[in-house]
């Protein structure tokens, strides 16, 4: 027992000291609403040398930054923002997010408008959809690499810890008895050019969000009220699988979020989509209600039955 302790003691001191060594950081996101790739150059860096649709910078440890966004097609015009912010009027980093279209009477000129700023959240999982970034890491020269990981953690057999604290990696055994614990876990991270893809898989449930916190009730009608100003429903339809990418979502959310779009065949590919961000997959029958044909449910109902 005694070196039980020691291990755990020594632990706790290299934490709080990885702790200290990392201040308030807040992350960016910025997406092209009509599918145009871009390049993002924060403070005179360029942070992604492969045009993205969907971008996401991590790890900004200043409130404010100044941004261009130069994009693939030369014909579109480039588009400078100075001081965009990081941060809340309570001076608190968000993770905040930017959406990018062309202009009605423009076609040329391209606009960044702001989209959404949340809470952040810790072990947040990105969207295997957005490309991301860590500022100030180097970018890679190319290549691509895929890591697997499965863990497995059973009863009495012991226990061992990897730790990574701060640049330090450490190999922990301890040979004594544990308590019941079994989890499985796969991971995937697939990297090429310096950004990242994340997807994470729970084996025990079918869905990312499975029994995860919702969108709180500020955010999500800040974002209807995004959909609300939107004329085309193509565009409703792009706005929302980008908010349910995003968030976890109940069914009343996805809900209300089907109802916005005006047609029937939109709702159902977003009804589709959703679903792998829905907290209560469970009760994804009472999505009927957003439909105005009986096709429409069925055509959902034997989706899902095909998800298990």
């Amino acid at each position: 027992m005694k070196k039980l302790h020691f291990t755990i003691a020594l632990l706790f001191m290299f934490s709080l000291a990885g702790f200290s060594q990392n201040g308030p950081v807040g992350h960016l996101t910025i997406f092209s609403e009509d599918g145009d790739k871009f390049k993002l150059i924060l403070n005179g860096e360029l942070q992604n040398d492969i045009p993205q649709t969907n971008l996401r910078i991590e790890d900004l440890s200043q409130p404010y930054y100044n941004a261009k966004i130069q994009f693939e097609d030369k014909t579109l015009q480039d588009i400078s923002k100075n001081n965009l912010a990081i941060t809340d009027v309570d001076g608190t980093y968000q993770d905040v997010t930017y959406k990018i279209k062309r202009d009605k009477n423009n076609k040329s000129k391209m606009k960044m408008n702001f989209f959404s700023m949340t809470s952040i959240v810790q072990g947040y999982k990105v969207p295997s959809n957005i490309y991301v970034m860590h500022y100030g890491q180097p970018r890679s020269n190319g290549g691509y690499t895929q890591t697997n990981t499965t863990t497995t953690t059973s009863a009495n057999q012991g226990m061992n810890m990897g730790v990574n604290m701060g640049g330090i990696n450490m190999n922990v055994n301890i040979n004594e008895p544990v308590g019941t614990t079994v989890t499985h876990t796969t991971t995937t991270t697939t990297q090429s050019n310096g950004g990242e893809h994340y997807q994470e898989y729970d084996n025990s449930s079918p869905s990312n969000c499975v029994n995860k916190v919702a969108m709180n009730n500020r955010d999500f009608n800040s974002a209807i009220e995004t959909l609300k100003k939107e004329s085309f429903d193509e565009t409703k339809l792009k706005t929302a699988k980008v908010i349910a990418a995003s968030n976890c979502l109940t069914v009343n959310q996805i809900t209300t979020i089907c109802k916005e779009l005006d047609f029937e065949g939109n709702r159902l590919t977003f009804a589709k989509y959703a679903f792998d961000y829905c907290v209560e997959p469970k009760n994804y029958f009472k999505m009927n209600s957003a439909f105005d044909y009986s096709a429409s449910q069925d055509e959902l109902n034997d989706y899902i039955q095909g998800k298990k």
